[in-house]
């Protein structure tokens, strides 16, 4: 488990949900609280995420956000809490939604139109469940406890 990702994750909780934005406290949607909590144990973000509808349902597209994750994250089959959780809402559509395991069945997340939250990682969030990643740990920094 990464307790300092966990920890910044709940800092994240109650944040209104912001379309494409990373402002702890103002706004942010779920791959903004991932890119909040990447610059809080890693430090600046390594590319800028480009422009993206809110489209749970996109279907057709490139799979950009695990493509972009598969670049700076670690890909793991069996996620803790701390792992950065990514989610197809539909077969055939992309992966467009991600959130951070924060216990065995739970998770914090943006949720659509509402705010940043922690809710139950039940059957039907696993079943959509496209890909798990962890964050590498920050060069110079000890490595978290096992």
């Amino acid at each position: 488990a990464r307790p300092d990702v966990l920890a910044h994750a709940r800092l994240w909780l109650g944040t209104p949900y912001r379309h494409q934005a990373s402002t702890l406290g103002a706004g942010c949607d779920c791959l903004g609280l991932v890119r909040g909590v990447w610059r809080a144990v890693r430090g600046g973000e390594p590319e800028a995420p480009p422009p993206y509808r809110p489209d749970w349902a996109e279907t057709g597209g490139r799979e950009l956000l695990l493509e972009a994750f598969a670049r700076w994250l670690i890909p793991v089959d069996v996620p803790e809490p701390g792992d950065v959780l990514v989610f197809r809402m539909a077969p055939g559509a992309v992966a467009k939604h991600c959130a951070i395991q924060s216990g065995p069945d739970r998770m914090i997340h943006a949720y659509w139109g509402r705010a940043c939250v922690e809710s139950a990682l039940g059957r039907w969030w696993r079943e959509r469940l496209a890909a798990a990643f962890r964050f590498p740990v920050r060069e110079g920094a000890q490595p978290w406890p096992k």
